[in-house]
Formats: C-alpha cells, structure tokens, sequence
C-alpha cells in the first residue's frame, strides 16, 4: 500500500475513465510483422478497500465491435463470425480472482481473474503498475495504471487462420495485451 493510497481512507469505488483508457493488442501477421489494435468501448469498476490496492477487485467489459486496427477491412473481418462473431458476443469481460503484490516499492501487482471471450471463460493474469494517484484540476481523485499481459486467442475460441506457401500462417496465436487506465474515485 502506498503512502498517497493510505490517505484516501475507507473503501472507494473508483470508475474506468473511458476518454483515458486504452485496451491495446498486438498480434504477428504472416509470421513477419506485427499488427496493433485496441478497443475505444470501455467500462468497469474497481472497488480498492481501506486504500489498499492489492486488495482491489476490478469488473470491466470491452465492447468488442469497438475494436479498430487502422484498417477497415481487417476490422470488418475481425468482427465477422471467423474471428471476434460480434453479433454472437459484443462484449469480452475481465473479472478480478485476486491481486498478488510483487513488490514492495514500486507498486507492482500480478491482477489474477477470468476473461470471458467469445463465449469462453479462462484465468488470465496481467502484471499491473499503479502509476500514481493525484487530484485533477476539476477536484476528482485519479489513479493511473498500466498492465500488461499474453494470452492464446485459440484458447479463446479464435481459430481462424490459412497456411501460407512458406509453411507459415496468416495469424499468430500468441496476443500481446498493452492497457493503460485512469479511473476516477466515485463521491461518497
């Protein structure tokens, strides 16, 4: 627990701040490069009890046809029943098992919980920085995180891909997770 964490008191509810908050991926594409995307749909709750941070529990959910990967036919794709089936399941949800502390001075967590993607629940688990906790020009209290993490998409249900003539694929299976956050103490 951080110094600035303490002084906030009691359980707070702090909510995601969607104007700054970005839910990243990257993933290789035809086993050369990578391709970067993130999602603008954005929600969720953390509620922190006594300002102690390793003892959060977050719920937040991502609405997938957000998703944007600075190319509208690779999105269209994206959302279509190969890949993220939109109209099937519009959202991806994370909710927090429990917070590891992993070190003492830095303010680093391991965020432990299940994602449900496409329809499948799996244990996911993020290394997260609390980045600081400030008070805006507008008399709000802040947090900034970031979190970073990996996981399988065919663990998820997401298998679509086609070999290549090199004997690679089109898609790799391993995706990066970048997330950076504010969230924002609700009044009490």
């Amino acid at each position: 627990m951080t110094t600035q964490a303490a002084t906030l008191g009691k359980a707070i509810t702090w909510q995601v701040d969607p104007a700054h908050t970005h839910v990243e991926f990257a993933v290789r594409h035809l086993m050369i490069a990578t391709v970067r995307g993130r999602f603008s749909d954005v929600a969720g709750t953390l509620i922190v009890p006594d300002g102690d941070f390793s003892r959060a529990q977050l719920e937040a959910t991502v609405g997938v046809a957000s998703i944007d990967t600075h190319e509208p036919q690779r999105d269209a794709h994206l959302k279509s029943p190969d890949f993220f089936d939109v109209e099937l399941y519009p959202t991806m949800r994370f909710k927090s098992r429990r917070v590891e502390a992993t070190s003492r001075d830095a303010n680093q967590y391991r965020l432990v919980g299940e994602l449900t993607l496409h329809g499948v629940t799996k244990e996911v688990a993020l290394d997260a920085t609390l980045e600081g906790i400030v008070k805006d020009p507008y008399g709000n209290n802040r947090a900034g995180f970031s979190a970073t993490g990996k996981l399988n998409r065919k663990d998820f249900g997401l298998g679509w891909n086609q070999l290549l003539e090199t004997g690679g694929v089109v898609v790799g299976d391993e995706v990066k997770i970048s997330i950076d956050s504010q969230v924002v103490a609700k009044p009490a």
